[in-house]
């Protein structure tokens, strides 16, 4: 089964995750430019917390990939991306039921490699 990696990450992490994964054998992803906020609201540590909300940027990935390098490819994203500071980001791993390549028709596994 495919799975799909969504990972937010700082902007910052991006190109040596991109450089990681590409090595690691990943064929795509997407990239996109994002603002969001987790349980801290957008303040950064030190900062004193009033009730508007701040929006961060953040880079959202995104992966589709086997099953089977699931585990590789998010312990690899976890570890160049973690900075030990709150809002090092999220990785959520979604079921895939299918994928398919509009160029070929081609559907499954041999969509996404």
């Amino acid at each position: 089964m495919l799975r799909k990696i969504e990972c937010f990450i700082q902007p910052f992490k991006l190109d040596a995750i991109k450089e990681a994964l590409i090595k690691a054998g990943v064929d795509g992803m997407s990239v996109t430019e994002v603002k969001g906020f987790g349980r801290q609201r957008g303040y950064i540590n030190g900062e004193i917390p009033n009730k508007e909300v701040k929006f961060l940027p953040k880079t959202k990935l995104e992966i589709v990939v086997d099953e089977e390098v699931v585990d590789d490819v998010t312990k690899l994203i976890v570890k160049l991306a973690r900075t030990g500071k709150i809002g090092a980001g999220k990785i959520f791993i979604i079921p895939v039921e299918d994928a398919i390549r509009i160029r070929t028709s081609e559907s499954g596994k041999s969509a996404v490699t």
